[in-house]
């Protein structure tokens, strides 16, 4: 296999990731069927309970991160964040410290590391007209990922997940926004602990040092590029995170 063919190969592999990713695809099913009622699971066993939990990392102390916006942003890209020995760019959240609306996305995409700023290229392109469409830019909303780093295939690493969320509330508690809007399956799981679109339709509760926020999750704009017929599910919950907006 030559250089040109495998590095095809590893971008369809990649996109593939990602699709199943927004879809929220994160388990594999077998060839065969089981029967699972009369097929009793069988009960865990200590060892295997302590080397459940022994793969799981310990979250941050809240008192590892800083307390002051401005310090945390640029906490975030030093040496001390679970994304540091990833390949790439770390990309800093974007917009006014104390914006009424903060997005979160998953990860920086492909294109956002020579951009410098999240949401760059086609799918930032449509993310400014759904803000747009809502009377809202760039420049009025907090703008932040779970992951300052882009992962191997734009798939978040379950290692560091927990740690991620973590991180990402305390980020949710210095802007205190008053509606958070996520997009896509990963920023939903760390914020809300479920998948995406299960979570879409409802405004969730985050409450967090400083008070309480609204949450809405809703579909990466990577994924309505893909599949443009969820376009009026997520105009849906675009008037959800704008509805009765506290003054």
């Amino acid at each position: 296999m030559g250089a040109d063919q495998h590095i095809d190969w590893m971008s369809s592999v990649g996109s593939a990731l990602d699709w199943w990713q927004e879809a929220g695809v994160d388990t594999l099913v077998e060839d065969a069927p089981r029967d699972w009622l009369s097929q009793p699971m069988p009960a865990p066993t200590a060892f295997a309970a302590a080397v459940s939990a022994a793969a799981v990392p310990a979250a941050p102390a809240a008192a590892t991160m800083p307390d002051a916006l401005a310090d945390f942003i640029a906490w975030r890209l030093g040496d001390a964040v679970p994304e540091v020995e990833w390949r790439g760019v770390s990309i800093a959240a974007s917009g006014p410290p104390d914006a009424a609306i903060m997005v979160l996305v998953d990860c920086p995409d492909k294109d956002d590391g020579e951009a410098g700023t999240l949401l760059s290229g086609a799918a930032g392109a449509l993310f400014d007209r759904m803000l747009a469409a809502i009377g809202l830019s760039r420049d009025t909303i907090h703008l932040a990922a779970v992951c300052a780093r882009r992962p191997v295939a734009g798939r978040m690493p379950r290692d560091t997940e927990t740690r991620l969320s973590d991180i990402s509330k305390h980020h949710i508690g210095l802007v205190a926004p008053k509606r958070l809007l996520l997009l896509g399956n990963a920023a939903s799981r760390a914020i809300l602990g479920a998948e995406m679109p299960g979570t879409r339709g409802s405004l969730h509760s985050f409450n967090h040092k400083s008070g309480e926020t609204g949450v809405v999750a809703s579909f990466h704009p990577r994924f309505l590029i893909e599949k443009p017929v969820a376009k009026a599910e997520a105009w849906k919950d675009l008037q959800l995170l704008m509805g009765n907006l506290p003054a």
